[in-house]
């Protein structure tokens, strides 16, 4: 079989190489030509584990290639997929379509065979049918389909979630078409993955409905946490205590400064926003998002408070600016809230990421950029872990000591264990472990 990815962004470059180890002929187009010139030359644009060798072993085998050119990339494919940006619009935070929608078109310029039509990108309910109607208008002789095929990728762990899927979500409204997609997706009916096919409007709610219920599960969890510091109770052993329940689950229950991401903030907001458009509000899913927002402001409120409840001539180290680890994914982090809270505050901040300086440096230019946890830490006043990277996990507790002025650390991620923390003499601030374990011994030492 033969395919076109319409976007090498995060998912259409992830997608388009799995598909490829499928053994599945496909060319992946973009309009940025810097972006095609760096990927044939065999530089990856992101960060995600693993993918550097998928997608340099597949461009070997000649299963993998890239242009520009969306006329040639179609020529002889069964399928085209969508996987363009879907961003919050301006003013009015509904998903911007433009970029779906301009695909749709060029596609319907360019078919010269029977071509299922695929929409890879998140996009609201209905989307897909105004996809078919742009087509049919400009092509009223076309041979096509369209289908609605969501994406489930964890960044970090995307090309696992591809592979070894939990389910995979297909809304197609003819045999044809099902087809298609059952052969392209053939090697998880061999491995019994779950294929779940519905309707369009179906399959593009099922994305929103999933992301919505993770990013509640995480608010959940953050404001429990903040009512364990008031009331003296360990947000991790209530975490353990009702995920163990079958009916919650585990996954998504660890307290943090908020979510962010590529999906959750804009895909929560688009659905508030076609449910408003259609006269049902979900009521939940807008608390969720006003309550994550302001999550992300007062963890800067929680640095300062642990410094004395000042910041002003300090030096704030923080480790960890993506949104999460194993990603150079900026876009909604924790950190883009913190950082400018710091620095009105009259704080200097330094700033160490594995993976994540490049693009951080681009929307926080007036942080001072180190090369190691270390160098970040030397001289600060304190010491905040906004990502737990694995590296961060096993930091020489001693050596920090040593190079901060006073042994105030603020941990956001829970990384540490508290007892330990202070034991060996720092004061030290988590998320959600009792009152006595949290503010007020690091705002003492911090005077």
């Amino acid at each position: 079989m033969r395919i076109a990815m319409i976007g090498t962004g995060y998912v259409g470059l992830v997608t388009g190489a799995c598909f490829s180890e499928f053994g599945v002929d496909v060319v992946c187009v973009d309009k940025d030509e810097e972006k095609i010139r760096r990927l044939k030359a065999g530089e990856i644009p992101i960060f995600e584990p693993g993918l550097d060798d998928l997608v340099a072993n597949n461009v070997k085998a000649g299963r993998l290639s890239f242009t520009t050119d969306l006329a040639e990339g179609m020529k002889g494919c069964d399928a085209v997929f969508i996987a363009v940006g879907t961003p919050s619009r301006r003013g009015d935070g509904h998903a911007d379509l433009s970029y779906v929608y301009a695909a749709a078109a060029e596609i319907a310029d360019n078919m010269d065979r029977y071509t299922v039509v695929v929409t890879k990108s998140t996009v609201p309910v209905g989307t897909g049918r105004e996809v078919e109607r742009i087509i049919r208008q400009r092509r009223p002789d076309g041979d096509f389909d369209v289908c609605s095929n969501p994406e489930f990728l964890r960044e970090g762990a995307a090309i696992n979630d591809f592979m070894r899927p939990d389910r995979v979500v297909i809304g197609a409204g003819s045999d044809r078409s099902r087809e298609v997609m059952r052969q392209l997706y053939r090697p998880l009916f061999l491995i019994e993955t779950p294929i779940v096919f519905t309707e369009l409007e179906t399959s593009e709610m099922i994305k929103y409905a999933a992301n919505t219920f993770l990013a509640t599960k995480i608010t959940f969890i953050n404001e429990i946490a903040d009512l364990c510091e008031r009331v003296g109770a360990d947000v991790h052993d209530v975490a353990k205590g009702i995920g163990l329940d079958g009916r919650i689950g585990r996954k998504f229950l660890h307290p943090g400064p908020g979510y962010g991401g590529s999906c959750f903030p804009k895909d929560t907001l688009a659905l508030v926003k076609t449910a408003q458009d259609y006269g049902s509000p979900l009521r939940i899913i807008e608390t969720v998002v006003d309550v994550n927002h302001r999550r992300k402001r007062a963890m800067a409120e929680r640095i300062v408070a642990a410094c004395g409840g000042s910041v002003d001539g300090k030096t704030v180290a923080l480790l960890g600016l993506t949104f999460k680890p194993n990603t150079d994914d900026m876009r909604d982090s924790p950190s883009l809230d913190i950082v400018p809270e710091l620095i009105r505050a009259g704080a200097t901040v330094r700033g160490y990421d594995p993976e994540g300086m490049d693009e951080a440096a681009k929307l926080l230019p007036d942080i001072k950029y180190c090369q190691s946890a270390y160098e970040a830490m030397d001289g600060a006043d304190a010491v905040a872990i906004v990502t737990e990277w694995n590296e961060f996990r096993a930091l020489d507790i001693n050596r920090i000591k040593t190079l901060l002025k006073a042994p105030v650390m603020i941990d956001l991620r829970n990384v540490y264990d508290p007892q330990e923390m202070r034991a060996a003499g720092f004061a030290y601030t988590c998320i959600g472990r009792g009152t006595e374990r949290t503010g007020g011994a690091a705002s003492e030492a911090a005077q």
